[in-house]
């Protein structure tokens, strides 16, 4: 094992990269001020800073009120309610839009916002739609939530893959678009593995062996999207990763098991920050994710090996696909 974190101390600086968090619908809706910071909710400016986060995905959530004749307006919103938190702080935050935008924000000590949208009813069934969203800066889509919808089924509405969904992922990797199989069904999963020529992510998932929820990915299903290049994003939803209460090291256990099937270089950190209820104690905002880096060393991990997981493996994956 490596052995420079002997003092306790992870030097220097690591990327970090957290392929999920629902907080712009707090910016929006006047809820908390993420830029002065508070000990509310789990994400805002300051603790993102203090986590060393080097790309936050922020993703727009389309709420369930809002669906189905008002998702593309509500979207729309968000995505553009992200637009204005990143060019309103300057100071914390750059769009990525390429690759190269993370090389910035690490020079210059901001985070990349990467924004995503989960949920592809933000399409409203429209083609045009995906590359429209491409020039607003999205890049990455999670293609369902929950429930079924013009592109294919949710977990808790099966179905595969529709004709207008395998447009849908032939059209994003035209453009070099991130396809999110989060959320999806188990046949959505299988079909887009299917049909994407780009390694895909799961930006929010956890081991459905470890804990049997159907938002968890299979055994088979980690193996698959690991040979096709992709990486999953270990939810810190303690749901997802105990069914109860979790620690830090639960978290420790979900990235155990996938290195165990796959090795360290196909998982990564997908937090649902703002987006879930309880978390692993350890891990209770953002500010907490050093804490992270260093339990992977104590539990045996090399420094290289940690410093992929907590954020190379995703930035391989956006170079890749991104470009």
């Amino acid at each position: 094992m490596n052995n420079d974190h002997k003092a306790g101390i992870i030097k220097p600086v690591i990327p970090v990269v957290d392929a999920h968090c629902d907080t712009i619908s707090a910016y929006l809706s006047g809820e908390r001020d993420l830029v002065k910071g508070s000990t509310d909710g789990h994400l805002d400016l300051p603790r993102l800073r203090q986590g060393g986060v080097t790309v936050q995905f922020l993703a727009s959530f389309i709420e369930t009120e809002y669906k189905p004749k008002l998702s593309v307006i509500r979207g729309l919103e968000l995505v553009e309610g992200c637009r204005r938190l990143i060019a309103a702080n300057p100071e914390y935050l750059l769009l990525l839009d390429s690759y190269a935008d993370i090389e910035k924000a690490m020079n210059s000590k901001r985070t990349a916002a990467l924004l995503s949208v989960e949920g592809g009813e933000i399409l409203g069934g429209k083609l045009f739609m995906v590359s429209m969203l491409y020039r607003l800066g999205v890049r990455s889509l999670c293609l369902t939530w929950n429930h079924a919808n013009e592109i294919a089924g949710g977990v808790s509405e099966p179905g595969g893959l529709t004709k207008f969904g395998v447009d849908v992922i032939r059209e994003m990797n035209r453009l070099g678009m991130l396809v999110d199989v989060s959320h999806l069904s188990d046949k959505g999963f299988w079909d887009v593995l299917q049909v994407s020529q780009d390694p895909v992510i799961a930006s929010h998932s956890c081991c459905r062996s470890l804990c049997d929820h159907p938002r968890n990915l299979t055994d088979e299903q980690i193996k698959a999207l690991a040979q096709k290049g992709g990486v999953i994003g270990i939810n810190f939803y303690s749901k997802f990763l105990t069914g109860g209460q979790a620690g830090l090291n639960d978290v420790v256990r979900h990235i155990d098991h996938i290195c165990s099937l796959v090795g360290s270089d196909h998982v990564g950190l997908g937090s649902d920050f703002d987006g879930c209820g309880s978390l692993p104690v350890g891990l209770e905002d953002v500010s907490r994710l050093p804490a992270l880096g260093q339990a992977l060393l104590d539990k045996g991990y090399s420094r290289e090996e940690m410093e992929k997981i907590m954020g190379g493996n995703f930035l391989r994956v956006i170079r890749k696909v991104i470009g």
